[in-house]
């Protein structure tokens, strides 16, 4: 019964797709690759096991600070600029919170400024100058 009809017995072979980076180097996909014979790499990367960050440079910080003598500190608000704060808030009878929300700050900066425990920023400064309409910065 041949009818032009023809068997192909070539063998058809089915594969997995090749495995990701991640899954190459997976305990298995590493066991599998041994027992087929396979040919595995291993590279030990030159960096692993140190805290670079930790152990860069801090030898030569610490040897710097520790020669260092002169004594440091941050600049605070002068008393000038406390007493011109104050006196312009008070001028134009605002609270400290209101003050702070007129310019989009916190109130705690304010009370920083005023105590004098801030670190000046020109920027709140003259935030604060044109909130309140009155020059806080050099001569009046």
């Amino acid at each position: 019964m041949s009818g032009g009809f023809s068997q192909d017995w070539e063998p058809v072979v089915i594969r997995k797709k090749a495995p990701t980076a991640a899954a190459r180097k997976d305990e298995k996909a590493v066991n599998a690759a041994r027992r087929s014979g396979a040919e595995i790499e291993t590279i030990r990367k030159s960096t692993a096991g140190i805290n670079r960050a930790a152990s860069s440079s801090t030898t030569l910080n610490t040897r710097k600070l520790d020669e260092d003598t002169e004594n440091l500190a941050h600049q605070k608000v002068p008393t000038e600029l406390k007493k011109a704060i104050m006196q312009a808030r008070q001028d134009k009878k605002l609270t400290q919170s209101q003050l702070a929300q007129l310019i989009n700050e916190k109130p705690q900066i304010i009370q920083e400024y005023e105590s004098g425990k801030a670190i000046p920023n020109q920027q709140i400064i003259s935030k604060l100058e044109r909130a309140l309409g009155a020059k806080l910065r050099g001569k009046k």
